[in-house]
């Protein structure tokens, strides 16, 4: 399986917005969409602000796959879903990101109600 390297790693988690777009059924690429991302220890995780029901996050999830553009980097993904266990420490990575945002902003990407809305992206 490939993996993150260390630098990837960096410049995505740090950068403040990343870009990913969904493949569609014919293998193109809708259109980016802008959105948070954090790093929690050694992967990459976005969070759909407005849930699993978010025609962005649906779309995803049906495809599996995509692209990312972040932190001066472009690389495929897969969309796969968070682990058990690893909620609360995504959670603490988007409030360590930003929490600068408020709790207003902050909320719709922590908590209980935002976990069905995590995809962790893997490199392909």
């Amino acid at each position: 399986m490939t993996m993150w390297t260390d630098e990837e790693l960096t410049r995505i988690g740090e950068a403040e917005e990343v870009q990913l777009a969904s493949a569609r059924p014919d293998g193109t690429r809708r259109p980016y969409v802008t959105m948070w991302g954090v790093r929690a220890g050694e992967d990459l995780y976005v969070r759909s602000a407005y849930g699993p029901n978010n025609s962005w996050y649906r779309r995803a999830k049906a495809s599996g796959a995509g692209r990312i553009r972040a932190g001066g980097l472009e690389r495929d993904v897969t969309f796969a879903e968070a682990g058990p266990g690893l909620h609360s420490a995504i959670d603490a990575a988007y409030h360590a990101k930003y929490d600068r945002y408020g709790p207003r902003i902050v909320g719709t990407v922590v908590g209980p109600e935002a976990e069905d809305g995590t995809i962790k992206l893997l490199p392909r």
